[in-house]
């Protein structure tokens, strides 16, 4: 909202900063940053005293998870609150890949904390009907998927894109929307079975967007992309201003579910927060890329799916339990070996995603 100041620019003075994506990605970091302390700890009491009992605890967990009792969830809304007001101040509001991230950002929101909701109202651990919350999903990546296909540039529409081999291009043609809800359902899902331990999700998150932040604004800028050899994607740079609000955003909100948490992220942030990483692969045509920067989030999904599978199949465990970082928890490490040691694998993978910018 505030580029238009940049109007009032005759060059060289202080609104012409307003033209760079560089300056307002900083200014919308330290606004959401602000915004988080300012806010959080009003938020939690507020969160304390309206959900009494916080959120339930799952009676077939890690036994460690039950001192964490009464601790109120929805932490979500802090990130996302924060996140919101930042873009919508110093995002370019005519970029229509920034309200394509926005969109799917708010709808998994709406899902999660209708999930959330149902949880603490009714003080179990059911929640919203996995189907209905499917469909829901589905939705919103549908909507999402045709819309961020409609805004790609026309040597790009239903193309997937491949990291490594950049001039090679998979016509995906109309098959590219299911593919695009793929990504974006998954990304969500996956982020919000990693939401198990206190900040271990919300540090790979910001990591990954972080990367793919960088990603967006240099797939958006032609000079970079005639040097790497990568896809021009005209006006996805803005995006850069959404993920450096969300990283504020983030360690706003880390500040506060750092062990021991004083209040949870919930459904409301992870699947809001997934769903943003997928949207912006989408967007960005760095879908494939986004399974490395994000292989955290895939290994705790394939966790569950094989333990699943596997335990229906013969009626034995893979995995003492899953998610995966629950596996490591039955096995002794400590909560905050276990979040650390992850984020570090996040850093890792970040900069392998990175590394596929250059590659050839």
């Amino acid at each position: 909202m505030l580029y238009w100041l940049s109007s009032f620019s005759e060059g060289g003075d202080l609104f012409n900063l307003f033209r760079y994506i560089t300056f307002r990605a900083g200014a919308a970091f330290f606004t959401a940053l602000i915004f988080g302390f300012i806010f959080g700890r009003p938020l939690i009491n507020y969160l304390r005293h309206v959900q009494k009992k916080g959120q339930p605890i799952r009676d077939d967990g890690p036994e460690t998870h039950f001192v964490k009792a009464g601790t109120p969830t929805m932490g979500g809304l802090l990130i996302l609150s924060a996140l919101f007001v930042s873009t919508l101040l110093w995002a370019r509001l005519d970029s229509g890949y920034v309200w394509v991230v926005l969109f799917v950002t708010a709808g998994y929101a709406a899902i999660g904390f209708a999930d959330d909701y149902a949880k603490v109202s009714k003080f179990n651990t059911k929640g919203v009907p996995g189907r209905v919350r499917m469909v829901l999903g589905l939705l919103v990546a549908l909507v999402a998927s045709a819309w961020a296909m409609w805004l790609h540039p026309a040597d790009l529409t239903g193309q997937l894109a491949l990291p490594v081999f950049k001039d090679v291009l998979v016509n995906l043609s109309f098959f590219f929307i299911p593919f695009g809800m793929v990504v974006i359902v998954g990304a969500a899902n996956a982020v919000n079975l990693t939401d198990g331990l206190d900040g271990l999700a919300i540090m790979p998150v910001m990591i990954a967007a972080g990367t793919l932040g960088v990603i967006a604004y240099t797939v958006g800028r032609v000079d970079f992309t005639n040097y790497l050899g990568v896809h021009h994607v005209p006006g996805t740079g803005e995006i850069l201003i959404f993920v450096a609000a969300l990283i504020g955003g983030g360690l706003g909100f880390l500040w506060y579910n750092a062990p021991p948490a004083a209040v949870f992220m919930g459904d409301t942030g992870s699947l809001a927060l997934g769903g943003a990483l997928g949207a912006i692969a989408v967007v960005t045509k760095h879908e494939i890329v986004l399974a490395i920067v994000g292989g955290l989030f895939v290994v705790e999904a394939l966790s569950v799916i094989i333990q699943v599978a596997y335990f229906k199949r013969t009626g034995k465990r893979v995995f003492l339990m899953a998610p995966i970082h629950h596996h490591f928890e039955k096995k002794g490490w400590a909560e905050p070996q276990i979040v650390i040691r992850f984020w570090i694998i996040s850093l890792i993978l970040a900069l392998i995603g990175l590394a596929t910018l250059k590659l050839r």
